[in-house]
C-alpha cells in the first residue's frame, strides 16, 4: 500500500461506519438502533402517531437522515484527525508514534481526575526531519508575532483538528480555551486546524485573542491562515493536492454513505 492509499483509507474508514447508523427513538436498551420494522411496530403501537400517519417509512427515513447527517460530520471529523496525525508522524519522522499525541490530566468539580487530549503534536526535540524542524521554528516565531506573544513556546505546537466549525456553542469554546491555557502552560502553541473554510469570524477572533492559532481550509498561500498552505510549506506534504487528486474516489464513497442514510431500508 502506498502512502497515498494509506491516507485514503485512514480518512474514509470512520466515515464508512455511518452506513450502519440507525436512529434509536429513545430505545436505550437497543444500542444498535431501531430498524425500519422495529420503528413501524413502535410508532404503529402509539395511537396518536398512528392516527396522524407518523408510522411511515418516510418518517423513519427522515429520522435516519437527520441523525445520520450529525453522524457523518462527526465521522468526517475523526477521519480528518486521524489523517492529519498520520501526516505529522510521516513528515516529522518520529521514532515513536505516541509523540504525535498530547494529553494532560485535569481534576473535575467532583474531585476526580480525567485525561484530556488534543489531536496532534509537533514536538521539537523529537522531530527527526531537520528541514521541517527549521521551517517550523521560523513559522512559530512568525505566528507568535501575529498573536502579539512575546515568548515563543519552547516545546512546539499542539493541534485540535476539526472538519469544520459551524457551532457557536460557548461551552465548547470555553473548553477549547481551557485546553489552550494548559497548552501554553506546558510551553506549546495551541492551534485549531480546520479542514473546511466554514468557521464564524467571531470564533476566530475570540480564539486568536486568547492566543490560539487558527488555520482553515482556504486557498490562501499564507501558512498562518491556511491549513493547506501550512501542510505544504511547513510539514512538506501537499494536503490540498491529496484531496484534489483523489476527489473522485472520495466522492464515490461519500455518495454511497449518503444514499444509504437517505434510504429507509
Amino acid at each position: 500500500m502506498t502512502t497515498e492509499e494509506k491516507y485514503i483509507e485512514i480518512f474514509l474508514d470512520p466515515i464508512r461506519k455511518c452506513k450502519d447508523y440507525k436512529p434509536k427513538f429513545g430505545e436505550s436498551q437497543n444500542a444498535d438502533g431501531v430498524t425500519l420494522d422495529g420503528f413501524l411496530k413502535l410508532y404503529g403501537a402509539d395511537p396518536f402517531y398512528a392516527w396522524i400517519g407518523l408510522d411511515s417509512g418516510l418518517m423513519y427515513a427522515a429520522h435516519k437522515a437527520a441523525g445520520g447527517m450529525t453522524s457523518i460530520y462527526r465521522q468526517i471529523g475523526i477521519g480528518c484527525e486521524h489523517l492529519f496525525r498520520e501526516i505529522i508522524i510521516d513528515t516529522t519522522q518520529y521514532n515513536d508514534r505516541d509523540f504525535a499525541h498530547w494529553s494532560y490530566d485535569a481534576k473535575t468539580s467532583g474531585g476526580k481526575v480525567k485525561t484530556l487530549s488534543l489531536d496532534g503534536r509537533l514536538e521539537f526535540k523529537e522531530i527527526q526531519n531537520s528541514k521541517l524542524k527549521t521551517r517550523l521554528q521560523e513559522w512559530l516565531k512568525s505566528y507568535c508575532k501575529e498573536l502579539e506573544v512575546k515568548q515563543v513556546p519552547k516545546k512546539g505546537v499542539v493541534f485540535e483538528v476539526r472538519q469544520g466549525y459551524k457551532s457557536k456553542d460557548s461551552k465548547r469554546q470555553n473548553a477549547d480555551i481551557d485546553n489552550a491555557t494548559v497548552a501554553w502552560a506546558n510551553s506549546y502553541l495551541p492551534v485549531f486546524a480546520i479542514f473546511s473554510s466554514q468557521i464564524d469570524s467571531d470564533i476566530i477572533l475570540r480564539y486568536r485573542n486568547s492566543r490560539c492559532g487558527v488555520m482553515i481550509g482556504s486557498s490562501s498561500s499564507n501558512p498562518n491562515i491556511s491549513l493547506f498552505a501550512f501542510s505544504k510549506n511547513i510539514l512538506g506534504y501537499d494536503l490540498a493536492g491529496f484531496f484534489e487528486k483523489n476527489s473522485k474516489k472520495l466522492k464515490v464513497e461519500i455518495n454511497s454513505v449518503l444514499k444509504t442514510l437517505l434510504d429507509a431500508n
